[in-house]
C-alpha cells in the first residue's frame, strides 16, 4: 500500500477515527520515543516513505539514472505537483514524506505525538467528518471532567471525615461499576458523577465525544479510562492542557469538528472565551470537602455529609434531556441541513426557559445585577427597572425592600436570585416554592 492521498485512502476517510487510525498504522514506527522491537504492520508503507524522503535529502542516485540533477530536479517537480503537504510528523510530509522546512499549522499532539496539520486540511477533514456524521444524525459532544463528569482530590487531602471513603474505593483496574476509585500512582481519589455511565451511553448514540480538561494528560488519560474502561466512546480523543494552543484557555482549534455542529459542557465560562455560544453551563459537582475550598464555599461537602446528588433529579439527568432537545431540533425541525448552526439551536432553546416571565430585581448587590440581568434574559425573560402590573417575579434577597413587600401584596412571585441561576443551569424553569425569599425574622 502506497502512503498517498489516494480517495481510498484512510487519510480521506469520513471520520476522524479512522484517520487517528492510518496514522497509528502507518507513523508509529517514527516516534522518537517508540520502541525498537516493536512490531510494524504496515512496513512496507513506511520504508516507501522513508525512501522517499532519503530522496530529497541525499544527492546519491541509481546508477541507471543518466544525470543526477535530471531525475532529482524531475523527483522534486512530480511531488510538488502531487502533494500540497497536508501536514508533517516531525519534519516529514505525512503523505509524501518530503522534509520540510519551518513548521505551520497547528499541532494534534493527542492524535498522534508530532503530527502537525495545516489549515487547508484540517479545514477538508472536518467538512469531511461533519458529513459523515450528520448522515448518522451526529453531532460533536466536548466534555470537561473536573467538577462536570467528576471531582477528584489528593488523598493528603482527605479530612477526618472523609478517611472512611478509602475503604470504600476501588482500586483502578479492569472493568468496574464502581463510581469511587482510589489511584494509588497518583496519590489521588476519583468519584465519578452519579448518572454518569448511563449520561455517556445515551449521549454517544447521539454524539462524537471528546474529552477536554485543563488537567495534564496522564491525568486526563486515566479519567478516560475510568470513564469508559472498554474503550467505548472517546478512543483517542482525549485533549489535555498539554495540548491546547493558548494558556489557560481552550479553543476548538484542535478539535476536528465544525464550530456550528459542537457543544461543550463545561463548569467554567472563561476557560471557553471564544466559544461561548457553544457553552452549556454546568453546575459544579463537589464530592470532596478539598473541591468547596477550592471554590471558597464554607460548607460541608455531600462526602462529608455521606450523601450525593440524586441519579434522576442531579445535573447530567437533566442535561442530558436538554442534549437530547438540541439533537432532535437540530437534525428534524430545521429546514437547511447546510445552513443549520448548533449555537442558533442553543439560543433558541434557552430563551424557552423563562420565556413569559417578567422580572423585576431588588437589592441586589450592584456588581452582580448586570450578570444576573443578562442571564434571565438569555433565558427568554423580560426585565424592567420598575414595578408595573405585568410583573410576574421580584428577584430580591431582601423581603423587607418596597418592591418585595408590593410582590407579597399582589400576590406575585418574591424568590432570591438563585432560582435564575437554577434555571440557567438547569436549561428549565424551576419550581418557585423551592426559591421564596422569606421575611428575617
Amino acid at each position: 500500500m502506497q502512503m498517498s492521498g489516494a480517495p481510498d485512502s484512510p487519510i480521506h476517510s469520513s471520520s476522524s477515527d479512522d484517520f487517528i487510525a492510518y496514522l497509528d498504522e502507518a507513523l508509529a514506527a517514527s516516534l522518537p520515543d517508540a520502541s525498537s522491537d516493536k512490531e510494524v504492520e504496515n512496513q512496507d508503507e513506511l520504508e516507501s516513505v522513508r525512501i522517499k524522503r532519503r530522496k530529497f535529502e541525499s544527492d546519491e542516485e541509481t546508477e541507471e539514472s543518466t544525470s543526477e540533477g535530471s531525475v532529482k530536479q524531475s523527483l522534486e517537480e512530480s511531488v510538488e505537483d502531487v502533494c500540497s503537504h497536508p501536514g508533517s510528523f516531525g519534519d516529514m510530509c505525512i503523505r509524501c514524506g518530503q522534509k520540510l522546512d519551518g513548521e505551520s499549522g497547528v499541532t494534534f499532539g493527542y492524535i498522534h505525538k508530532g503530527l502537525r496539520l495545516h489549515d487547508q486540511e484540517i479545514s477538508r477533514l472536518r467538512n469531511t467528518d461533519a458529513n459523515n456524521l450528520r448522515s448518522r444524525r451526529k453531532l460533536y459532544l466536548i466534555l470537561d471532567l473536573d467538577h462536570t463528569l467528576l471531582n477528584s482530590t489528593h488523598l493528603a487531602h482527605l479530612n477526618s471525615e472523609e478517611l472512611h471513603l478509602i475503604s470504600q474505593a476501588d482500586s483502578v483496574g479492569g472493568v468496574s461499576k464502581s463510581s469511587l476509585f482510589k489511584l494509588e500512582k497518583m496519590h489521588m481519589m476519583t468519584k465519578l458523577r452519579p448518572f454518569v455511565r448511563t449520561f455517556l451511553r445515551e449521549a454517544s448514540e447521539m454524539f462524537e465525544m471528546y474529552i477536554y480538561t485543563m488537567g495534564d494528560r496522564p491525568y486526563a488519560l486515566e479519567m478516560a479510562k475510568l470513564l469508559d474502561p472498554q474503550g467505548e466512546y472517546f478512543n483517542a480523543k482525549v485533549i489535555s492542557r498539554d495540548d491546547g494552543t493558548q494558556k489557560h484557555q481552550k479553543g476548538l482549534d484542535i478539535v476536528l469538528g465544525q464550530e456550528s455542529a459542537v457543544v461543550i459542557l463545561d463548569d467554567t465560562e472563561h476557560a471557553w472565551v471564544k466559544h461561548k455560544d457553544n457553552l452549556i453551563l454546568m453546575e459544579r459537582y463537589h464530592f470532596f470537602g478539598s473541591s468547596c475550598r477550592q471554590f471558597g464555599f464554607n460548607c460541608k461537602s455531600l462526602a462529608e455529609l455521606k450523601s450525593d446528588e440524586d441519579e434522576a433529579e442531579g445535573a447530567l439527568s437533566k442535561i442530558l434531556k436538554v442534549l437530547k432537545q438540541i439533537h432532535y431540533k437540530f437534525f428534524y425541525e430545521l429546514e437547511d441541513i447546510a445552513e443549520r448552526d448548533v449555537r442558533q439551536v442553543l439560543k433558541s432553546l434557552r430563551r424557552e426557559v423563562l420565556s413569559g416571565c417578567v422580572i423585576v430585581f431588588s437589592r441586589i448587590f450592584h456588581g452582580a445585577l448586570p450578570s444576573l440581568r443578562k442571564m434571565a434574559e438569555q433565558l427568554g425573560a423580560t426585565c424592567l427597572t420598575e414595578l408595573d402590573p405585568s410583573v410576574t417575579h421580584v428577584v430580591a434577597t431582601d423581603a423587607g425592600t418596597e418592591k418585595a413587600r408590593w410582590a407579597v401584596k399582589e400576590k406575585r412571585f418574591l424568590v432570591h436570585p438563585r432560582w435564575i441561576e437554577a434555571a440557567n443551569y438547569f436549561w428549565e424553569k424551576q419550581p418557585e416554592e423551592n426559591f421564596v425569599l422569606k421575611k428575617k425574622q
